[in-house]
């Protein structure tokens, strides 16, 4: 089963309202909000870090934040029981999602995959995202998507826009 269809089967499973958004290839956060027509603000940026520090082993993260932050490595990091932070390598957040860079959705159907979310995103009204390809995205109510992850998934990891 393609990551596209456990979404879309997550989502009608819960009896949630989605779109289904058809666009050229594109996994950039900016541009392709420009693409769909939405905010930056309001696009679910995904991102694995690995977490280590606390024990020997890693332990990976899908940090998800608003397309217009940044993540804050140090937060994700002590939410994960460890000390540091770092982007994971490219073939490792591939084989933990099964996604291609720049389409990996914010759902974890990976065991060894903690989600976080940025709480930022739950005043976005829709949150946007590429749903497992980069041909294909999802829209749903932010309310809507904070009631299928689960609202002890919402942290603060998120570094915002510099005020200009």
């Amino acid at each position: 089963m393609t990551t596209f269809d456990k979404i879309t089967r997550l989502l009608d499973s819960r009896a949630v309202s989605f779109d289904v958004i058809e666009h050229p290839a594109e996994g950039r956060s900016d541009a392709i909000s420009k693409i769909r027509g939405n905010k930056l603000s309001q696009a679910a940026k995904a991102m694995v870090l690995q977490v280590t520090g606390s024990t020997p082993e890693i332990r990976y993260v899908l940090a998800i934040v608003p397309g217009d932050c940044k993540v804050n490595f140090k937060n994700a990091a002590k939410l994960a029981g460890g000390k540091k932070a770092s982007f994971a390598a490219p073939e490792t957040a591939q084989a933990l999602t099964g996604c291609p860079m720049g389409a990996v959705p914010p759902f974890s159907f990976n065991e060894e995959l903690t989600l976080y979310v940025d709480k930022r995103l739950a005043g976005a009204g829709r949150v946007y995202f590429n749903a497992g390809e980069l041909v294909r995205s999802v829209s749903l109510a932010a309310d809507d998507y904070f009631s299928v992850i689960g609202h002890d998934r919402i942290a603060d990891i998120a570094v915002p826009p510099a005020a200009e």
